[in-house]
């Protein structure tokens, strides 16, 4: 259990009554008269947000008043109890009233308590909650160290976060769940995964594809695919500072997959999982890879580079061609791969491209269930013509600029075969802090997906 969960029955639990114009009355009246008096005396409103500390007579916390939305108005923020954590003096804490949704609320009281104390003292918030009732902490728990897990990899700079650290990441998370590692590197990686090798030429730090497995054999088989560039300074078509300055995220899709993948492993679902992680720097050197170079990838599919700076769908490509080699039952690709897709959802909405429907169904309804928002958008055939190229298959970038996450992803739709294939364009970031989501970065996608292969292969 996570440590920010106590059992229903551990010690005097302190009681928070989530309050709205439906049920203020009645949550009054629960209150003994002089907490009324006092609630009276602040001009307590029952608007979101707001909190109210409430003394006991003897000088100690009797409970506390928080403001949610009344049931019905639109839009609910399910993890607005995530504010709390930072608001609550030290203490035991339980939901006297149901919340809105009293498992998100849980989650949220939690991951809203993260901090990144790599480089820097943590501040003390000694808060615990009690585990509301039918509610599963030990899955919460797993879910939180995912998500913290994704946080931290991504959070960490690229001084001390490239690809061989990368590797140490899914090492011990090996480790930890009886998993295998392979890591592919020097001139074996150039002969079976040279787009990768391409990417990383430019780079003092060596270049390699790690491969994870995990499970039985013989039962459904699930490949979680991560895009591992550990910082991107665009290449030799290289970045402004300003799109530079955040680019130790750009591993933000490995660390997804990493995170989904302890959330599989910990709950011990019954599929054999396969986590494939392309880990490289896209650097500036003698050695990098250049504008108009054309590379044979895994699957034999020749591309022309049009912009160096397009580089994670090359390192996608060949890793995504090792996926489908095995036909497996689903494979997934997690990626920071266009700004295109931050124009067309900003921070929050990932969007997704599948052609299997129910598949699309299924992770949407997730994503609103477990307030990870997804969006899907078309692999609109038409502009398959966009990455055409007049010397090789096909040109990593399109022509025109337009309809940039479409045309992504349907340049890695060349490199598999599968119906059940579905990549996520993640921004791995959150750009002002939210109830349950500090500034930084952030784990989407994965809960949803997680909820929905629970439910799939239970």
């Amino acid at each position: 259990m996570h440590p920010m969960f106590a059992s229903a029955g551990e010690g005097r639990a302190v009681p928070i009554w989530f309050i709205h114009a439906g049920n203020a009355d009645s949550i009054r009246q629960s209150l003994s008269e002089r907490e009324r008096a006092f609630v009276a005396a602040t001009g307590f409103e029952t608007k979101p947000d707001r909190f109210l500390l409430l003394p006991a007579a003897d000088g100690k916390l009797a409970g506390a008043l928080f403001g949610i939305e009344r049931p019905g108005e639109n839009p609910i923020d399910l993890f607005r109890p995530g504010q709390l954590s930072g608001l609550l003096p030290p203490g035991v804490y339980r939901f006297a009233n149901a919340p809105h949704d009293a498992r998100m609320a849980a989650l949220a009281f939690v991951l809203g308590a993260y901090q990144f104390a790599r480089y820097r003292k943590a501040k003390q918030r000694s808060v615990q909650l009690a585990v509301p009732e039918r509610v599963d902490g030990a899955d919460l728990s797993r879910v939180v160290e995912g998500v913290t897990l994704a946080r931290d990899l991504i959070n960490t700079p690229s001084n001390d976060m490239g690809p061989a650290e990368l590797e140490d990441a899914a090492r011990a998370l090996a480790k930890q769940h009886g998993a295998q590692v392979r890591v592919t590197s020097g001139d074996a990686l150039a002969k079976e995964f040279p787009l990768v090798q391409a990417v990383g030429a430019g780079s003092p730090r060596t270049p390699r594809l790690i491969d994870l497995t995990w499970g039985k054999e013989s039962d459904p088989k699930i490949t979680l695919v991560g895009k591992g560039v550990c910082f991107d300074t665009g290449g030799l078509d290289v970045k402004s500072d300003a799109s530079m300055l955040n680019m130790k995220k750009d591993m933000g899709g490995a660390a997804t997959a990493l995170a989904l993948g302890h959330m599989i492993m910990s709950r011990g679902l019954q599929v054999r999982l396969r986590v494939i992680i392309p880990a490289v720097e896209n650097a500036i050197s003698g050695t990098s890879f250049r504008p108009r170079d054309i590379y044979r990838s895994r699957k034999r599919i020749t591309v022309e580079i049009g912009n160096t700076d397009a580089e994670g769908r090359l390192i996608l490509a060949d890793a995504l061609a090792l996926a489908d080699e095995e036909n497996p039952s689903l494979i997934v690709d997690f990626a920071t791969l266009t700004g295109a897709a931050r124009v067309a959802m900003g921070p929050d909405v990932s969007p997704f491209f599948t052609d299997d429907d129910a598949f699309a169904t299924e992770l949407a309804a997730a994503g609103v269930a477990e307030n990870d928002p997804v969006w899907r958008l078309p692999l609109w055939r038409p502009y398959d013509q966009m990455l055409d190229s007049k010397v090789a298959d096909l040109n990593n970038v399109s022509s025109g600029g337009q309809g940039g996450a479409i045309t992504a992803a349907l340049f890695l739709r060349r490199f598999v075969s599968t119906k059940s294939w579905l990549h996520l364009d993640v921004f791995a970031w959150t750009p002002a802090a939210k109830p349950g989501r500090p500034e930084g970065a952030e784990c989407q996608t994965a809960r949803a997906l997680y909820a929905m292969l629970t439910a799939r292969y239970p």
